[in-house]
């Protein structure tokens, strides 16, 4: 069986797909093009003029195909290149909700929750935090990318910030601003919190919740939802009553959902931590925490 042609991160693919509109165009103009020098010159240039306009729409077909309903949305922090992935609101928006993703990077996942808070009435954009180049394809990776971040505060704030830049320069509605991560990405949530990036408000889905040596949530600009696990292995109890302490001294608003007996990443459809029940009521609490902003 012949191997597929895929569409990647890393923007393989797109060349075979270059290819083949240039086969359509000579397809459709080039090739006629020769059979029309025996034709009168105005049939001739309406012919060409119709010809023209069907390859035009050839290629816009094909390119809204491959795009799917969401549209990609390109940015740069300093010479690395990004692409997030956003959901228009099926209705009048209410916002825009920012998803960052887990450990392993912008998949599937966060599109299929763009989707879903599309439902909801928001905009929504699954931002990336790692870049269109990056090898992502085990527990190394995943660890390298995500270190790198950890080690370096001041680039991991740059590239969420520049993400949120992004999206309000794409027309997602900026009038209201939320962002929301799950495991890695609820701690980048925090990160952002903490950075005083300006948003309505923060929520973290069984996210890391140690705060860094230096930093505190003075200049947390919204409101902080923590859904959490009781027996999450990687966050325990300890953190959580940490951090609500922390929020609490620095007179933020907040709010925490604790779920009895799940563990980390009980969102995640597949994991060996997934608990439905969880999963639901955590997404339940998101709902009511959107209603309350407006």
């Amino acid at each position: 069986m012949g191997k597929a042609t895929r569409l990647t991160r890393n923007g393989s693919g797109w060349k075979e797909l270059n290819n083949l509109f240039l086969i359509i165009t000579n397809a459709y103009i080039i090739l006629p093009y020769a059979l029309l020098t025996q034709i009168g010159v105005n049939m001739k240039k309406l012919l060409i003029h119709v010809l023209t306009l069907f390859a035009a729409f050839s290629l816009f077909s094909f390119g809204s195909q491959a795009g799917g309903h969401g549209n990609q949305i390109s940015y740069q922090v300093g010479d690395k290149k990004f692409a997030a992935h956003m959901e228009k609101a099926a209705s009048t928006s209410r916002g825009t909700v920012y998803i960052i993703h887990d450990w392993n990077g912008l998949d599937g996942y966060e599109k299929s929750r763009a989707k879903m808070l599309s439902k909801l009435g928001f905009d929504a954009v699954a931002i990336d935090l790692f870049g269109v180049e990056a090898k992502l394809e085990n527990r190394d990776d995943y660890k390298r990318e995500t270190g790198a971040l950890y080690k370096n505060r001041e680039e991991f704030r740059a590239r969420i910030s520049a993400a949120i830049e992004a999206g309000k320069a794409s027309d997602a509605n900026s009038e209201r601003i939320i962002v929301m991560g799950y495991c890695f990405g609820g701690a980048a949530t925090l990160e952002a919190a903490r950075s005083g990036l300006k948003a309505d408000g923060f929520v973290s889905f069984h996210g890391g919740l140690k705060t860094p040596n230096g930093q505190d949530y003075n200049n947390a600009s919204g409101p902080v939802l923590l859904l959490h696990g009781s027996a999450d292995p990687v966050s325990g109890m300890e953190d959580l009553a940490s951090l609500i302490n922390q929020l609490k001294d620095a007179k933020v608003p907040h709010d925490a959902e604790v779920f009895g007996g799940a563990r980390h990443s009980f969102t995640v459809q597949g994991s060996k931590d997934y608990d439905e029940q969880a999963d639901q009521k955590s997404w339940d609490a998101l709902k009511r925490f959107l209603a309350r902003l407006g």
